[in-house]
């Protein structure tokens, strides 16, 4: 079995390793190392991987490290890894992957396909079209059902001619599944209180393994019936390209035993990934499609615990890389939030707790522009009241309506008709687990009222995060508001008339945690603020 190691690891050659692997990069960025002499060579890295776009190719360069669960350490490992990455991944993008090249020593520097001995490999490959990567048309909201149907398609068909014997069929044991788990659990111990909070890690901790000593026959049906497979592995949106046909790449080739394991985990991390992007009902045509391909009804019963699963690996991977020397601060950043994105999904399928997120604050003090912040941490669906009252007015959200406070659309009877048609939107998203964001004032005790009446309804955990700024930061926000296009209203005497009839949220009377920022501070320290209280 693979070493279980910490987040904290040193190599002896560490200093080595990074230097030379430095030089590559910079070596391999320039046109000249190619054969055929690109106008520009793009670069990206990954914590195992260094990325070079080089025209109508990319070659991908194994780093020369040793995490524990991949040794890519010597040169003989990284060729033999090369190889298998090609044939691995033919199985489901078979064009793509034109085999290995040496990199060696020419005169003026480092030649890619060049003669002589071979200092390094790399995995020689055709340049998918970024349009239509699975990733970017969901970003764009070009995704539809129908194209996750092809891809549960593909990916049934492929399942279906996947590699099983009785050694593959191991990895679906209790035993395999639950080393998996407690390796996951050890690996991300000393991530509490940064990637994830120590609530949530023993949370989902205690649902995991609840769930596979209640349902240990399950997993056993599951070998009995032949669903434990070579699978791909790391099935998520970003390896997915809309080609004809689908084309799914970059499978895990350095260690079979996270690559061999149950077709239904496989299905659960893809759609895993589209209920992080914000799509459930993709994610829902994408496992219902599979299961009407492949006949496998027993996948559907699996599903949250492996999407669980799913979350919480990405979240554990992410994590790693804040120790890569090589990765800059501001990736680093983006990292961590993305880590904690993963684990605060991994928690909504151990909990099936729903999550409801009350903004609150005087006009101007930043509620809208946080509220999106928050959504993309947690895969949110943000309902704002501004939107909502021109939607029922039967006005287009940028349409200004000046009326004065408390009059017209404004009114005491077209603001209670707002918040229930608020409540009334958010109910479903919480009902399945997921989480609502109410973006508006909620000055009133009796609007505050109908959020937490909503969370004990639907069983969600509330939140109430309290926007607030100086009195010369809202009316300066507010003057730059009028000059843009904006859903919101707000104008300095609306300003003044809430806070005229605000009633002060006190934790007594409050239903729900309560957290106050100060937005005109830095923005990932507020974030940071509100992460913790999640």
């Amino acid at each position: 079995m693979p070493d279980r190691r910490s987040c904290s690891r040193s190599e002896p050659d560490a200093r080595a390793v990074t230097t030379t692997t430095e030089q590559l990069a910079g070596a391999l960025r320039q046109p000249q190392a190619y054969p055929h002499t690109p106008a520009e060579v793009g670069f990206e890295q990954t914590q195992m991987s260094l990325l070079f776009f080089a025209g109508d190719h990319v070659y991908k360069v194994k780093k020369p490290v040793n995490l524990g669960y991949l040794d890519y350490s010597t040169l003989e490992a990284r060729k033999r890894f090369c190889e298998q990455e090609v044939a691995l991944n033919r199985r489901l993008c078979e064009e793509t992957y034109l085999g290995i090249v040496p990199i060696v020593h020419a005169e003026g520097g480092l030649r890619v396909e060049g003669d002589g001995p071979a200092v390094e490999y790399a995995v020689k490959m055709r340049r998918l079209p970024q349009d239509r990567m699975l990733d970017r048309l969901l970003e764009e909201g070009e995704a539809t059902a129908a194209m996750l149907e092809v891809v549960a398609r593909r990916i049934a068909a492929f399942h279906e001619k996947a590699q099983t014997d009785e050694d593959i069929s191991r990895y679906g044991s209790i035993e395999s599944i639950k080393y998996n788990t407690d390796e996951n659990f050890d690996q991300t111990a000393c991530r509490i209180g940064d990637t994830i909070s120590r609530r949530d890690y023993e949370a989902i901790r205690a649902y995991t393994d609840s769930f596979m000593e209640n349902h240990a026959n399950l997993f056993e049906r599951r070998i009995e019936r032949g669903r434990i497979r070579d699978c791909h592995g790391d099935l998520h949106a970003a390896h997915v390209c809309m080609t004809d046909p689908v084309c799914v790449y970059d499978c895990i080739e350095f260690n079979d035993r996270f690559r061999y394991g149950d077709v239904a985990s496989e299905v659960a991390f893809l759609a895993m990934d589209l209920d992080r992007l914000g799509r459930r009902d993709l994610s829902r045509a994408f496992v219902d499609a599979y299961v009407d391909t492949s006949g496998d009804d027993d996948a559907a019963a699996l599903m949250t615990f492996y999407k669980c699963y799913r979350a919480y690996v990405r979240g554990k991977v992410e994590g790693f890389k804040l120790g890569d020397a090589m990765i800059a601060d501001d990736v680093k950043r983006r990292t961590r939030w993305l880590a904690r994105r993963y684990f605060l999904l991994a928690r909504g399928y151990a909990t099936e707790q729903g999550t409801l997120i009350i903004m609150s604050g005087l006009t101007g003090s930043g509620k809208s522009t946080i509220a999106p912040d928050l959504a993309r941490l947690l895969s949110g669906t943000v309902i704002s009241s501004d939107v909502i009252r021109k939607r029922l007015a039967r006005r287009e959200p940028e349409e200004r309506v000046y009326e004065p406070f408390g009059k017209g659309l404004y009114s005491e009877e077209w603001t209670g008709r707002t918040y229930r048609a608020m409540m009334d939107a958010a109910e479903p998203v919480l009902a399945q687990g997921s989480c609502a964001i109410l973006d508006a004032s909620f000055l009133l005790k009796h609007q505050r009222r109908l959020a937490y009446d909503l969370a004990e309804r639907t069983g969600a955990r509330p939140l109430f995060v309290e926007c607030t700024a100086p009195d010369e930061v809202l009316r300066a926000r507010l003057a730059a508001r009028a000059r843009q296009d904006s859903a919101s209203d707000g104008r300095p005497e609306i300003l003044d008339g809430q806070r005229h009839i605000a009633e002060e949220a006190v934790e007594e009377e409050a239903r729900a945690t309560h957290v106050r920022v100060r937005t005109d501070q830095d923005r990932e320290r507020l974030l940071e603020e509100v992460w913790r209280h999640l």
